[in-house]
């Protein structure tokens, strides 16, 4: 039996089309009016018609970003690091974020991590690297109002005076787990369970839309600052 008439590709051609990967919040981004490239091979939400930065608030789908868990002694893990991961600290260094969550597992999570990270975690003796990439979904949450936005829906303390740069805040979010790194004083990256990506959208969009924010794609937060290195990530 043909089955060519399945495959998006004409049945003369010779290739294969590559899976696209995509996020449990496409189709709300969708609604909301993103439009959508390939990029690394998962179908992400570039930018909005007619929507420029908010300058109040903004949010931007990250669930593409790398994810791994490294699972360990903590003295196998942060010599995986090469440094030391307090709790409730995540550390940056290698374009990637390094965070102690339990005694015996960390979380290395960014947008464009060296392939250096990879190489390390995956030559780190006595240390179990699981990539959890589509086990967490993410969000960004940039803008003045970014605070505000979590305010009203969770009680972790996001105050720049208890959360500076570099804090690592897991905890209860839209009554769901969640980890809350704060990456610079206004910019907030966001993991959650992968199943509850819809819901997230739509509690972090009524909160934004009431505050005047609105979603942003990948190519205007790439524009707005960003994580810088910090101190503790220097190694020797």
């Amino acid at each position: 039996m043909n089955l060519d008439f399945l495959s998006p590709v004409a049945p003369d051609s010779d290739a294969q089309p590559a899976p696209v990967a995509r996020s449990p919040m496409e189709a709300s981004a969708a609604h909301d009016g993103a439009r959508f490239e390939v990029r690394d091979g998962w179908n992400v939400a570039v930018d909005y018609q007619a929507a420029p930065v908010a300058e109040t608030v903004g949010w931007a789908d990250m669930s593409q970003i790398e994810k791994l868990e490294l699972q360990g002694s903590g003295e196998a893990i942060e010599a995986a690091a090469g440094f030391a991961l307090p709790f409730g600290t995540a550390v940056r260094q290698d374009g990637a974020w390094w965070c102690r969550l339990t005694q015996i597992r960390a979380l290395v999570t960014g947008a464009h991590p060296s392939p250096s990270v990879r190489e390390r975690v995956d030559a780190a003796d006595g240390v179990n690297v699981v990539d959890v990439t589509t086990s967490f979904a993410a969000l960004t949450v940039v803008g003045p109002l970014a605070r505000e936005v979590f305010a009203r829906f969770s009680a972790i303390d996001l105050r720049p005076q208890v959360a500076a740069p570099g804090a690592l805040r897991p905890g209860s979010v839209a009554r769901q787990p969640g980890i809350v790194i704060c990456e610079t004083e206004d910019r907030y990256l966001y993991l959650f369970g992968w199943a509850i990506g819809e819901y997230v959208w739509s509690v972090v969009a009524d909160a934004g839309h009431h505050l005047g924010g609105r979603p942003i794609g990948v190519d205007a937060l790439a524009m707005l600052p960003g994580p810088e290195p910090a101190p503790e990530a220097s190694r020797a």
